[in-house]
């Protein structure tokens, strides 16, 4: 028994699952995050894996929270320690209070646990080694068996989780029922011997409501499909490889023709990321729409393409999903690290489009939207979302899709207009915006035609090496990048609930942490005005932003800052305005570390706290 007294909640903990990679945890821990969400409680999982070899440790962490909060709180309120390995550990990161279940099959000595939490053992081993003698089922079922004791241990209802297993191996019932029996087997076991429920229950709500559970690979991959794309090209990559899975099963139901089996589309394996991102500029060239996923190494690999595509103009996106670097770096945690490298990728003066979306629904949307930019720009255009996006299940609002939108090409001239005599220079800028007008190969047998490359040339794209020539498309390709700033999404403003004087930028991934953070500092008297950038260049309501404030933190997930490099380079900020607020060890961010390091930095300035009053 714990000598503090246990956490008593409803609906709003920190479960985590410590176990060994490729033991089949993984299945188990999703169908009781899933189980949970079918009593309609939002949860918010992140699987947190190793980059390497079978064997190694692995996490499954699980945010219950009824008010809906999606990014990660810090601490564990519950931990099923299934890994020695990573004992002392796992033991540590519990709350005061908190609860703790472990495989009991072999006894620990007292002093490995600790006496400000609740000890729940269940000999797990035992059980699978009597009932079991395959010795793959008798690790596979034991993940089952303690889903069957939280089932009990959180007073959930057994009978919606048989039935999500029912779903789960519909057609298979060998599966069905083996799966059930060592769910109730866990579940008994946990009623005879143990104080069910603890003090952490699951109680039915409707705070799930018509969101959908999915990833932001999975939901790129269909923003793809809709944005009109045809061609991917590719190296896999981790953690970007289940994008161009999505693209292609969703390309296999949308994009074969119902008559005659064919596929509308091209999948392609590069032998590097080089050959992909050469192959989307070419069949962009020909006036498809195509992509490329990578991440941090293969941007750098990418490199002189991306100049060839912005200095020739030529259409393409790319989908970056961040992960820890330099070189090898961390290839299964999450960071956001790639700001720099992908804004001016390449050398000389080049500067790229960049989209940034918060969750799966925006990667879908600014997944779609991304084509019609690159097309509208005659650019790459560069879509950063980062691991913890990418590759968790995470809830958000179903996606959308208006079935009149048509897709923006830009300024492409046809047949009609060329036949017609209309004046034609690859590179003239005719309506002041920096965007010429092009043609697709083949619009018209003799006129419309021009030379593409990398090397110095005039508006009607005849080689030239006189600087006047140079100087007048590098200014023109400034003027497109103003002009994009008012096409990329706007950014997204919060006002605090009462005027101040401090403000904060963030982006992607650390937005559900972000919203949280802001309710705690409200609690403490702290009152921060919030806006997420969704793109670059940075609209001008960006720099307006910091302009009206004394100070503003920008949070950020890499050690460098460099959203905030950007803001000082594009906006030519006072650097002192903008404070750091860093996170970088790989995990998600949590609200606890934001609004405690924006405290902490208030504190430094001698910035009072303002209390409410409270009526006597």
């Amino acid at each position: 028994m714990s000598a503090t007294k246990p956490i008593q909640s409803s609906n709003d903990f920190v479960i985590k699952f410590a176990n060994v990679n490729g033991s089949g945890s993984a299945s188990a821990n999703e169908l009781f995050a899933r189980a949970i969400m079918r009593m309609g409680v939002p949860v918010a999982p992140r699987n947190i894996f190793p980059s390497n070899i079978q064997g190694m440790p692995t996490w499954y962490e699980m945010r219950v929270s009824a008010a809906g909060w999606l990014g990660r709180r810090g601490g564990c309120d519950l931990m099923v320690a299934m890994n020695p390995q990573t004992w002392d550990r796992d033991i540590a990161e519990i709350e005061p209070g908190g609860y703790l279940l472990y495989d009991s099959t072999k006894s620990l000595p007292r002093s490995r646990f600790r006496e400000d939490i609740t000890v729940l053992g269940i000999p797990l081993t035992e059980i699978c080694n009597r009932e079991y003698t395959d010795p793959r089922q008798r690790q596979l079922f034991k993940n089952i068996m303690y889903v069957g004791a939280l089932t009990a241990l959180l007073d959930m209802d057994l009978a919606s989780v048989e039935k999500l297993i029912a779903d789960q191996y519909r057609g298979k019932d060998k599966l069905i029922g083996a799966n059930v029996n060592a769910l109730k087997l866990g579940y008994d076991h946990a009623k005879a011997t143990l104080a069910c429920p603890i003090g952490l229950r699951v109680e039915r709500s409707n705070g799930v409501g018509d969101k959908i559970f999915v990833n932001g690979n999975d939901a790129c991959g269909l923003g793809a499909v809709y944005g009109g794309a045809t061609v991917a090209a590719w190296y896999p990559i981790t953690p970007s490889t289940s994008v161009i899975e999505a693209f292609s099963s969703y390309c296999r139901k949308f994009r074969t023709d119902p008559d005659n089996g064919m596929a509308r589309y091209a999948v392609v394996q590069a032998e590097d990321e080089l050959a992909s991102i050469g192959m989307v500029i070419g069949a962009s060239w020909n006036g498809a729409r195509a992509f490329t996923a990578t991440s941090g190494p293969g941007i750098s690999l990418m490199q002189e393409f991306f100049g060839l595509a912005y200095f020739a103009e030529v259409p393409a996106v790319i989908f970056d999903v961040q992960r820890g670097g330099p070189s090898t770096g961390m290839p299964t945690r999450t960071q956001q690290s790639d700001l720099i490298s992908c804004a001016y990728a390449s050398h000389g003066d080049t500067k790229h489009v960049l989209l940034f979306p918060e969750d799966p629904y925006e990667c879908f949307t600014l997944g779609a939207q991304a084509f019609d930019l690159a097309d509208r720009l005659q650019t790459p255009v560069f879509v950063l979302l980062d691991l913890d996006i990418g590759m968790n299940d995470r809830l958000c609002k179903p996606f959308d899709w208006d079935d009149q939108r048509r897709y923006d090409r830009g300024k492409v001239m046809t047949a009609e207009e060329l036949e017609a005599g209309k004046n034609f220079g690859r590179y003239l800028d005719v309506d002041g915006d920096g965007i010429p007008w092009r043609t697709i190969p083949g619009t018209h047998p003799t006129k419309g035609a021009f030379f593409s490359r990398g090397t110095t040339r005039n508006a009607y794209a005849k080689y030239s090496e006189a600087g006047t020539d140079y100087t007048y498309n590098m200014e023109r390709l400034r003027r497109k990048l103003e002009t994009a700033k008012k096409l990329v999404p706007a950014p997204v403003l919060k006002p605090a609930s009462q005027p101040t004087r401090f403000g904060a930028i963030y982006y992607g991934s650390t937005s559900a942490a972000m919203a949280e953070a802001s309710v705690l500092l409200e609690a403490q008297g702290i009152h921060v005005d919030t806006l997420r950038v969704r793109g670059f260049p940075f609209a001008d309501e960006v720099i307006d932003f910091i302009d009206e404030h004394d100070h503003v933190f920008v949070v950020e997930q890499n050690e460098s800052g460099q959203l905030r490099m950007l803001l000082l380079t594009e906006g030519e900020v006072d650097p002192k305005r903008l404070i750091r607020v860093l996170h970088y060890d790989g995990t998600p961010i949590t609200a606890r570390f934001i609004s405690g390091k924006i405290a902490d930095a208030l504190s430094e300035h001698k910035v009072t706290p303002i209390r409410k009053q409270v009526a006597s």
